[in-house]
């Protein structure tokens, strides 16, 4: 059994979502040791990555990368809720922002979501950016 923990954490204990995030996965990894399992189980996180790279998705996500680069609090089923942010920017700012991130470093795995209303052509360029500019630059 392996372990994918996503962008939302229903906890809010003022830590920040990927410091939390790591906790959860070395608790994860010890647990499994003490139960005597005899191999490493893959763990991955998931992050909303949005680069910018023409004046699309400068126009659509230039303003909220302001908003959205940092962890937001909220109400989820009468408790507080703790998301992950968002890294909406210039490709090497993000790939930056993404080697800080404590759980990326301990995960085996970051799956990317991005926004899917603006269609396929717009999601196939966004992904082929993140793979052109962020991954090389991750390591």
């Amino acid at each position: 059994m392996n372990l994918m923990s996503s962008t939302l954490l229903t906890e809010d204990t003022g830590v920040p979502f990927d410091q939390l995030q790591a906790e959860q996965i070395a608790r994860y990894r010890a647990t499994w040791a003490e139960q005597g399992h005899d191999f490493t189980p893959r763990v991955s996180v998931s992050r909303s990555i949005v680069p910018i790279i023409d004046d699309v998705t400068r126009r659509y996500f230039g303003v909220r990368a302001q908003a959205e680069s940092k962890d937001q609090v909220g109400h989820l089923d009468g408790g507080l809720a703790r998301f992950g942010r968002s890294y909406i920017g210039e490709p090497d700012v993000i790939a930056d922002e993404l080697a800080q991130d404590a759980a990326v470093r301990e995960a085996d795995t970051v799956l990317v979501t991005i926004p899917s209303q603006l269609g396929v052509d717009f999601n196939a360029r966004t992904l082929e950016a993140i793979v052109r500019h962020v991954v090389p630059a991750l390591g």
